[in-house]
Parts: structure tokens; C-alpha cells; sequence
């Protein structure tokens, strides 16, 4: 089976500075702008803004 291109992955790097990134997938029809997620940072030990890097 192919990857579909439709549904990429992608990174989501802390913007916190720690250098922690989270693996994806995301659909390029419903959010065609990069990703913002506020998720738990293990470095940090608290929640964080976590912004598509590509």
C-alpha cells in the first residue's frame, strides 16, 4: 500500500526550546496551514505549545 500524500506526517517540535518533538499525521484538505497543538512536554513536566516543523 502507498502513503497517501493527503495525510502527511509531520514533526511537532516544542516551542519551549527543549528540543522534544512529537510524530503525526495530519489531513492537508481540513488543515491545509501548519499544526498548533498545546501537548505535554516530558522535559518540561508541564503542557506546552508544540508547532509543525517541517
Amino acid at each position: 500500500m502507498a502513503r497517501n500524500e493527503l495525510r502527511p506526517v509531520i514533526k511537532l517540535r516544542s516551542t519551549a526550546g527543549t528540543g522534544y518533538t512529537y510524530v503525526t499525521r495530519k489531513n492537508r484538505r481540513s488543515t491545509p496551514d501548519r499544526l498548533v497543538l498545546r501537548k505535554y512536554d516530558p522535559v518540561l513536566r508541564r503542557h506546552a505549545i508544540f508547532k509543525e516543523d517541517r
